[in-house]
């Protein structure tokens, strides 16, 4: 994953911003600076509230909080798993020399700090979801408890955090600046229940290219009680339960959005996604890596469509 944002990285190559940059975990950054932005335009959309000069000075604060909540997590993953990513993820910063274990872990301190003070500074449903974030993410890595060992466990982790907490969280802190009243309308929870079951495909399939590792280290996985290609069958399955069930909102009117841009854009997606998916050699662990980095492209592009639908509407 990290040899596909080196080629695409404008940091150059080796030295400590670009390591610093991996060490982020890229992928994971454009997520959540996705999600930041997409949330904020969804919640314009459904209160009809119009933009103003002041919703940028909200969006940086809300994405500086939620980028240090992210690196926090990711970094503290990359501490505890050297061993592991020597193996499965050698170009990682700890794992190949160019950060100490001891530099990860002050990043993960400074991160975390920062995190919590600058979500207390916004509102208290950022505080509220940057906490239980960073509660699930030290749990899933830290030992004793280190949850990413159990598969069922882990999974939940992930998809819990970025299905349905970063949303439902970043919609009320956003409603909460924008002092609306209503509830949480029904397109929040569409677009909440589509990541929770995209993220679960995501949890999954993120463990296929890493089999060595995990088994050297009893690490179990889907993966490795399932075998490569059921896994990756199952995301793909979940992945169009995820696409169609979107087609349904759209036909059947469920949620504030427009139902033909809905309807036309998730068809669009999912034939495409289909015909990626049968140019996988699940013996090339480049291909298949290079699918993992699509279906996470397909996941930032679901938090511009949405959004869009809900404007559109």
């Amino acid at each position: 994953m990290n040899q596909f944002y080196q080629q695409n990285s404008p940091i150059f190559p080796g030295s400590r911003l670009y390591a610093f940059w991996k060490f982020s975990r890229p992928h994971t950054i454009i997520g959540t600076s996705l999600s930041v932005l997409g949330l904020y335009l969804l919640t314009l959309g459904v209160t009809s509230t119009s933009f103003s000069n002041v919703h940028i000075w909200h969006i940086l604060r809300t994405w500086a909080a939620c980028i240090s909540g992210n690196i926090y997590i990711v970094g503290l993953n990359q501490v505890e798993d050297v061993e592991i990513d020597k193996i499965n993820k050698p170009d990682l910063p700890i794992a190949s020399g160019e950060f100490t274990r001891e530099q990860g872990n002050l990043i993960v301190i400074i991160t975390g700090i920062l995190a919590l003070v600058l979500s207390w500074l916004n509102s208290p449903f950022l505080l509220g979801m940057v906490t239980v974030s960073l509660a699930i993410g030290t749990a899933y890595s830290l030992p004793p408890i280190r949850l990413k060992q159990f598969p069922f466990w882990a999974a939940l982790c992930i998809f819990s955090v970025r299905g349905s907490i970063v949303n439902l969280g970043l919609f009320l802190h956003f409603n909460w600046l924008f002092q609306r009243s209503q509830g949480i309308p029904a397109a929040v929870w569409v677009l909440t229940v589509f990541i929770l079951v995209f993220t679960f495909a995501i949890a999954i399939f993120k463990d296929i290219p890493d089999m060595e590792g995990d088994k050297l280290y009893n690490i179990t996985t889907f993966t490795l009680q399932l075998g490569q290609q059921a896994v990756f069958h199952l995301a793909l399955w979940v992945l169009t339960v995820s696409y169609v069930g979107m087609i349904f909102v759209g036909m059947l009117r469920i949620a504030e959005v427009n139902p033909i841009f809905l309807f036309i854009s998730h068809i669009i997606v999912l034939i495409i996604m289909w015909r990626q998916s049968r140019r996988v050699d699940l013996e090339d662990k480049n291909a298949i890596s290079r699918f993992y980095q699509f279906i996470w492209k397909l996941f930032f592009l679901e938090y511009l469509i949405f959004p869009l639908a809900c404007i559109l509407a």
